[in-house]
C-alpha cells in the first residue's frame, strides 16, 4: 500500500473517530447566524453542507485529473507500441539486408573458388601432360638403351 493511501485511511479514522466521540455537540442544536438571517439548527448539519461541496468538488477534480492521466497513459502506450513495431520493421529490415548481402557474396566466393579450381584443373591437366611425355621420353630412351635393335632405322 502506497504512503498516501496509508495516510489518507488514518487522517478519514481519526475524523471519523473524531465524529464518534463528539457526536452530542455537533446533534445539539445552535443559532446559526448569516449576513440576512439565522436559523436554529445543528451544527452538524452546517458543517455538513459546508464541507460537502467542497468534497464533492474536489472528488469531480481528482476524478477528472485521474481520468485525464490513464488517456495520456494509452496514447503514450499507443505511441510507444508504433514505435516498437516501427524498430522491430527496421530491424527485419536490416537481418533482410543482411541476408541478401551475406548470400551475395557466398555466391561471389562460391564463383571465385570454382574459377580456381577451374584454372588449377587446367594447369595439373598442363602438367599431367608434360609428365605424360616426358614419361614416353623416358621409356623411348630406355627401349633403346636395352634393345639395341628395336630402334634401328629400317632401310
Amino acid at each position: 500500500m502506497r504512503l498516501r493511501t496509508l495516510l489518507a485511511i488514518i487522517v478519514a479514522v481519526l475524523i471519523a473517530a473524531f465524529l464518534v466521540v463528539n457526536w452530542q455537540v455537533l446533534a445539539a442544536p445552535a443559532k446559526v447566524s448569516f449576513v440576512f438571517g439565522s436559523i436554529e439548527t445543528p451544527i452538524g448539519v452546517v458543517l455538513l453542507a459546508i464541507c460537502a461541496p467542497v468534497l464533492l468538488a474536489l472528488m469531480v477534480y481528482v476524478g477528472m485529473w485521474h481520468s485525464t492521466a490513464l488517456l495520456e497513459s494509452r496514447r503514450q502506450a499507443k505511441e510507444l507500441q508504433a514505435q516498437r513495431i516501427l524498430a522491430d520493421n527496421a530491424e527485419a529490415s536490416r537481418f533482410t539486408e543482411l541476408g541478401a548481402l551475406i548470400r551475395s557474396e557466398i555466391t561471389g566466393l562460391d564463383q571465385r573458388l570454382q574459377a580456381a579450381i577451374d584454372a588449377m584443373r587446367g594447369e595439373f591437366r598442363d602438367i599431367e601432360g608434360s609428365i605424360a611425355a616426358t614419361l614416353g621420353e623416358m621409356d623411348d630412351r630406355i627401349r633403346r638403351l636395352t634393345d639395341p635393335k628395336a630402334h634401328q632405322p629400317v632401310p
